[in-house]
């Protein structure tokens, strides 16, 4: 087992969307001169199968496509891991349309300054990100890394789009197959993170744990025999693991919880153990660590970062990497 390192890595999550647009070049950019580790992007589909950068394929949140009127007949409903979505979703465009739109801040209500950059920049494909930071490592003289998380890989090929060969090709054209590159490849299913290790792609994958409920992809084959993500992360659960992925990343309430032992359980299993997120607003804090001034206001997160810090995880994702790197650095 690798010697840990002393601080745990710290990831720009989906750029840094505290202060622009997620998932925007800006972002991508300021992330990089703030100091970041990596940079996380967020995969899914278009119709001509392009990988983009999107929170999720369902994109009326996150760009101005409500006020193309003619996109106006694509909006639609549809069930996206059971659940009923209505929007305009990514599948349903090529990626000529798409890069027509321009990104929007996802939560204006709470990052007012971020909203101001709307409508200024378009949509980037996971290849955009990808030459962002090899340039940005050479240009800042260090080693930055990509976590890469793959969104709804399911309900992909369910309609058609398969992700897995999408993505080992991208990565093989770009130069980040082969590990001379950092890249990590994460994802809620852990069935597209073995479908991509067989493939060969050089990565470190790390499987992605919510508070509750179950994968969609064991859903969908087992039903409600499927593990739960906390049953995945009991000793139990963990051993079936080890050897399958090289680490776990976990929803931080997890490890606010009293008396958790997962970041020491995984670790004796050789896995390593990375949280999200890790945002100083009231809005995102757990109660305890909320302070006045409203949802936008910065509440104690030292202290909530705090916690997390002393359970020894081996990365963070931050919304602020300047507040990042700033606590999490030794």
């Amino acid at each position: 087992m690798s010697v840990p390192r002393k601080s745990p890595l710290v990831i720009g999550h989906r750029g840094a969307p505290g202060y622009r647009p997620e998932h925007s070049r800006s972002s991508y950019e300021l992330a990089l001169a703030m100091g970041v580790d990596a940079v996380e992007p967020d995969v899914v589909a278009t119709s001509d199968g392009v990988l983009v950068v999107r929170h999720e394929n369902e994109i009326s949140g996150t760009t101005d496509v409500a006020d193309h009127p003619e996109f106006a007949d694509r909006k639609t409903t549809k069930r996206v891991d059971g659940q009923p979505l209505t929007g305009w979703f990514t599948e349903d465009f090529t990626w000529a349309e798409l890069s027509t739109l321009r990104s929007r801040e996802r939560l204006p209500e709470v990052r007012l300054s971020s909203a101001s950059f709307d409508g200024s920049q378009a949509i980037l494909r996971l290849r955009d990100v990808l030459d962002i930071v090899r340039q940005g490592a050479v240009e800042h003289g260090r080693e930055i890394g990509v976590v890469l998380e793959i969104k709804h890989a399911t309900y992909f090929a369910g309609i058609g789009l398969d992700l897995a060969p999408m993505i080992d090709r991208e990565l093989r054209a770009a130069g980040w197959a082969d590990g001379e590159l950092p890249l990590i490849v994460e994802s809620f299913e852990s069935t597209i993170l073995t479908d991509l290790r067989d493939r060969g792609i050089v990565a470190s994958y790390v499987y992605l744990i919510e508070a509750s409920g179950r994968p969609y992809d064991l859903l969908v084959a087992e039903g409600k025999q499927a593990l739960t993500y906390k049953a995945t992360v009991t000793p139990k659960g963990l051993d079936a693991l080890a050897g399958k992925v090289d680490g776990i990343s976990v929803n931080k309430r997890m490890l606010l919880a009293r008396g958790n032992t997962i970041v020491a359980d995984a670790h004796a299993r050789g896995l390593k153990v990375f949280t999200w997120t890790c945002r100083p607003e009231n809005a995102f804090l757990a109660p305890e660590f909320r302070g006045s001034g409203g949802r936008e206001a910065f509440g104690d997160y030292e202290s909530e970062w705090g916690v997390i810090a002393r359970a020894g995880v081996d990365g963070v994702f931050v919304d602020h990497p300047d507040l990042g790197v700033g606590f999490f650095r030794s």
